[in-house]
């Protein structure tokens, strides 16, 4: 559900604040390990 919600946060459909806060931290998590140079692997 995290990848689902970070997928949608990139897409500009949601943001964090629409996560349910019991997965914001992993979807948080997601978003700024992507973001740190792994994106186009």
């Amino acid at each position: 559900m995290e990848k689902i919600y970070a997928e949608l946060i990139r897409k500009g459909l949601k943001t964090l604040e629409d996560v349910p806060e019991r997965l914001r931290d992993a979807v948080a998590a997601l978003l700024n390990g992507e973001e740190n140079g792994a994106e186009g692997l």
